[in-house]
Formats: structure tokens, C-alpha cells, sequence
């Protein structure tokens, strides 16, 4: 088993899993705090995931080494993408998602989070999942390789339901970027649910609602 991460366990048996992924620079205990905000309802028989990035250098923090799913070398996202590492960091999520199968869990009953890079990684690797996912949650991201995704997307989750939200203001991931990564997927007839706060690069308190909102849906 991949001990390489932060696992809270249900209260009752697992019949779910969310596999969480945070962004640059910090590590799998970042989003352990959002559990006792999410409704007991899904936490009592939900597992969290929470992976650890690889240690890599970051070319924008000047090389230096840090928790990373991919390199990132410039402030334009879109450009120089790291292809190598965006797909080394899908197959430790594929790993993760491997191991919830053998657990028990059935894809349909695992869904994928992350913030920001994670959102990146969860985004790029849900959409190409061979398998029915239960949703993809994707918090102040955009989407990564777009120009591949149409030519790469696997039909088993072409009707997953995707929650997108982002901040409007800010100054990490814009929000032009995450935008017309939106509209990208709904014209890929993704069904995605938009939303935007009033807040920079981070998580909110009305987010966390509308999170476990949609999770219930997603997990009823």
C-alpha cells in the first residue's frame, strides 16, 4: 500500500473515497483541515485521501526544491508545460485510485479533488480515466495539455460530473485562465459546475458548502 499520503479513515466501513491533491509547495496535511467542514452525512462512511507531492526544483522558484506534480517555468501556464512530470504525477493518481479498487471501492464511488496543480493533475487524469468516476473537483485550476485533451478523453467519464471553482481575484492561476478552461470542457459537453468567489488563491467557507453540496449529490 502507498503509505505516501495523509488518510483519514470513516467512522463506519468505507463505502467511498476521495483522493485529494494539494498544490505547489505544500504537502498531503494542507486540505485535512476541509473534513470536519464536510457533512457528516458523506465523511461517516467517505475515506480522504490526501497524497504527497514529489520533492522536484521548481524552474519559476529559481530550482528551488519543493512538493510539486509538475515543473512549472513560467508565469503563462499554457506555456512550456511539463509534459514528463503531468503525466508521472496521473499515474500516482491512477496508483491511488488503483488501491481504493482493491480496497473495495468502486470507481463510481471515488472522486477526484485537488487544488490548484492538484486541480491540474485531477482534471487531466479523471478525464482520461478509463474507468466511471463518481465526480472531479477542481479548485483554483485550469486545464493542463488542453490541446491533447480532446484526442486523449476516455468516453468512461465523459458524463462525471466536474465542480470548477475559482477565486476573482486571483494572482496565482487567473481567472482567464481557468475560464476558458471551463468553457473548453462544456464544449467537450463535460458537465461542469461553475462557480467563482470573492476571495484570491484560496478556499472559502461558502466553497466548502458548495462542495459538500455537490458530494452529496455525487455520493447519495
Amino acid at each position: 500500500m502507498n503509505t505516501n499520503a495523509v488518510v483519514i479513515e470513516p467512522t463506519n466501513p468505507a463505502t467511498a473515497s476521495i483522493i485529494w491533491l494539494h498544490g505547489l509547495g505544500a504537502n498531503g496535511h494542507d486540505f485535512e483541515p476541509i473534513v470536519p467542514q464536510i457533512p457528516e452525512t458523506i465523511t461517516r462512511q467517505t475515506r480522504f485521501i490526501f497524497p504527497h507531492a514529489p520533492q522536484r526544483p521548481i524552474t519559476i522558484n529559481g530550482g528551488m526544491v519543493m512538493p510539486g506534480w509538475y515543473d512549472v517555468t513560467e508565469m503563462d501556464l499554457t506555456a512550456r508545460q511539463d509534459i514528463q512530470g503531468t503525466r508521472e504525477s496521473e499515474q500516482i493518481l491512477c496508483n491511488y485510485v488503483a488501491q481504493e479498487i482493491e480496497r473495495g471501492i468502486s470507481t463510481k464511488r471515488i472522486v477526484l479533488a485537488g487544488f490548484s496543480q492538484g486541480g491540474a493533475i485531477v482534471l487531466h487524469g479523471g478525464l482520461r480515466y478509463p474507468l466511471p468516476l463518481a465526480g472531479i473537483i477542481a479548485l483554483s485550476t485550469y486545464l493542463p495539455l488542453a490541446d491533447t485533451v480532446s484526442s486523449e478523453i476516455h468516453t468512461a467519464n465523459r458524463q462525471t460530473p466536474i465542480f470548477m471553482a475559482h477565486g476573482l481575484y486571483d494572482p496565482v492561476i487567473s481567472l482567464v485562465h481557468a475560464e476558458r478552461s471551463h468553457t473548453q470542457l462544456e464544449k467537450l459537453d463535460y458537465n461542469v459546475e461553475w462557480h467563482s468567489y470573492n476571495m484570491q488563491h484560496s478556499v472559502n467557507a461558502e466553497e466548502i458548502a458548495d462542495i459538500s453540496h455537490w458530494l452529496s449529490a455525487c455520493l447519495s
